[in-house]
């Protein structure tokens, strides 16, 4: 079968075309590498969760592809009938499951998930344009896709590309929550870029490494925005909501990701957080402001190894904490109420064309914070990163 189609009002004894449309789960069985399903527009509601096995896969240069059939018209996956319950005691369902490789998902929303909106267990994957939200877990989380997989097989090269993730709340205590994680049981390669992060219950970005389970591979993290974690947009917050912008590690295990062209800022705890890895996790041109606005700081990273280029900081509740290599003196921290750097630089709101946030995305998906935390002509921070030329900070 080539392309097909589904809809709302779909079936699986149809014939795929768009006046004959099958429905989601049915069209995931019947396509090939190279075929792509036209979602038409509507919200799909699912008690149940909807998986990609594992034998069911695209190829290189072939994804098997999932998007609208009209990109100016919303398709909306509502897992919100799925039952909860404690996740200590029984397993929640997720709302896509994607066991397989070389899927392209591309354009849907998805919400209510009584577990994780997206789960990626495979590898080689693209979910790009994507919104996860109002799920019960993490909005977007990668991780092994059954307890007895080999490490060999946990989920590597995947793609996140100019996804958002907002308001996922788990109900039991508002501590697992995240926009987006990649963490626990997960390979090489995985890369996220230009996504944005908000208002999650707990944090933006989780890459925990767990003893029980070992380090997970390194990953990247590119052009990427965080903001307002440990809280929903209606407020609602508990004592073990973390409210980390960038959450980099765990277990004291060390993994060596990269970080790079981020922001971070109003998040409840820090900005960006090695969150006890040890190792030489490198950040280059990220820009922190205004974190901990319960408690914590812009940067937070006590011990290891790590590499700082051109990174500023400014307003934070508590000084920076920085263990590692700062690079030609090239990063402006906050410290003692006040941002500078070991060259003398010191930052103050002049820098900035504007402090008020904005953040919205441009027709092809890219983002676009306006002159939200653009430097100002005059800043003397313009050019003065390294090498020579390089601006400090994330822009």
């Amino acid at each position: 079968m080539s392309d097909v189609y589904v809809s709302t009002s779909g079936s699986a004894a149809n014939s795929g075309t768009k006046d004959s449309p099958l429905t989601l789960t049915a069209a995931i069985t019947a396509i090939a590498a190279g075929d792509t399903i036209y979602m038409l527009p509507g919200t799909y509601s699912f008690d149940s969760q909807i998986t990609i096995e594992r034998d069911n896969c695209g190829a290189a240069g072939s994804y098997k592809t999932i998007m609208p059939y009209d990109d100016t018209e919303k398709v909306i996956l509502d897992f919100s009938s799925q039952s909860y319950g404690d996740p200590s005691e029984v397993s929640n369902p997720r709302g896509l499951q994607i066991n397989g490789n070389y899927w392209h998902v591309k354009g849907l929303y998805v919400t209510g998930a009584a577990d994780n909106g997206i789960f990626i267990g495979g590898s080689y994957n693209k979910i790009e344009l994507c919104e996860t939200y109002a799920n019960r877990d993490s909005g977007l989380q990668l991780g092994r896709y059954a307890s007895t997989a080999a490490q060999s097989e946990w989920p590597g090269y995947n793609e996140i590309l100019n996804c958002t993730s907002h308001d996922n709340m788990d109900p039991d205590n508002g501590e697992d929550a995240d926009g987006f994680a990649c963490k626990l049981t997960t390979g090489e390669g995985n890369v996220f870029k230009g996504c944005i992060s908000y208002n999650n219950v707990d944090d933006g970005w989780d890459l925990y490494t767990k003893t029980a389970t070992g380090a997970i591979g390194a990953v990247t993290i590119d052009g990427c925005v965080s903001y307002n974690n440990g809280a929903t947009s209606d407020g609602t917050s508990t004592t073990d909501s973390d409210g980390n912008g960038f959450k980099l590690g765990g277990d004291k295990i060390a993994v060596n990701h990269i970080v790079k062209g981020c922001i971070a800022f109003n998040n409840k705890k820090h900005g960006f957080t090695y969150n006890s890895n040890p190792g030489s996790i490198a950040l280059t041109n990220c820009t922190s402001y205004n974190n901990g606005t319960k408690s914590g700081s812009n940067f937070a990273f006590d011990k290891g190894t790590h590499v700082f280029t051109n990174l500023l900081s400014y307003e934070a509740s508590s000084s920076d904490k920085i263990s590692g290599t700062d690079v030609d003196n090239s990063n402006v921290w906050w410290k003692n109420k006040e941002s500078v750097n070991a060259n003398g630089l010191v930052c103050n709101d002049a820098d900035f064309v504007s402090l008020t946030p904005s953040v919205t995305r441009n027709a092809d998906g890219s983002i676009n914070l306006g002159s939200f935390l653009e430097l100002a002509g005059s800043s003397d921070l313009i050019g003065a990163g390294t090498p020579g030329g390089t601006n400090i900070g994330a822009r």
